[in-house]
């Protein structure tokens, strides 16, 4: 299927927020936390990725992917100017159209537009056991350079 790439407007944000927190439940570390302590302050992982994407929407760089007139899929990034270097934050599919290519469509057209910004380098991250997010950035020739823990601990 073609994939039309486009920046976000503001009308496509309801859209957006919706296929980003469906499409990252499998795999946020921000789900993982409510299992072992419960909703933040009295906001679950879902409201604390909406307060997330508001940030997302209002400072970062937004694509968007459409196909057959539906957004399919949309990444994310921020430009740090003097070192060149472009960070993807957010990149993700709708899960009833994952697996058509959707994703690496998204990743290269994000790649292309940082470099029309004057990116030079790109970084981004991707928990060591989403396995399908690895194995795409791999094949794209992303190398990794260092891998993190995320700890958690509710202050007593």
């Amino acid at each position: 299927m073609p994939l039309n790439v486009r920046p976000a407007t503001p009308a496509d944000y309801p859209v957006l927020e919706q296929m980003v927190i469906a499409s990252f439940e499998p795999i946020t570390w921000a789900r993982k936390a409510d299992e072992l302590f419960g909703p933040l302050n009295g906001k679950d992982w879902r409201e604390r990725w909406r307060l997330r994407l508001a940030n997302v929407f209002a400072t970062q760089h937004v694509l968007v992917g459409e196909s057959e007139g539906q957004l399919v899929a949309m990444a994310s990034a921020t430009i740090e100017a003097p070192t060149r270097l472009g960070y993807i934050d957010l990149l993700a599919v709708d899960p009833r159209r994952q697996g058509r290519g959707y994703g690496r469509r998204m990743l290269r057209a994000m790649l292309e537009y940082l470099k029309r910004q004057g990116c030079d380098h790109v970084h981004l991250e991707c928990l060591a056991d989403n396995e399908a997010g690895n194995s795409l950035y791999r094949s794209e020739g992303f190398q990794e350079v260092a891998r993190s823990i995320r700890w958690f601990i509710k202050i007593p």
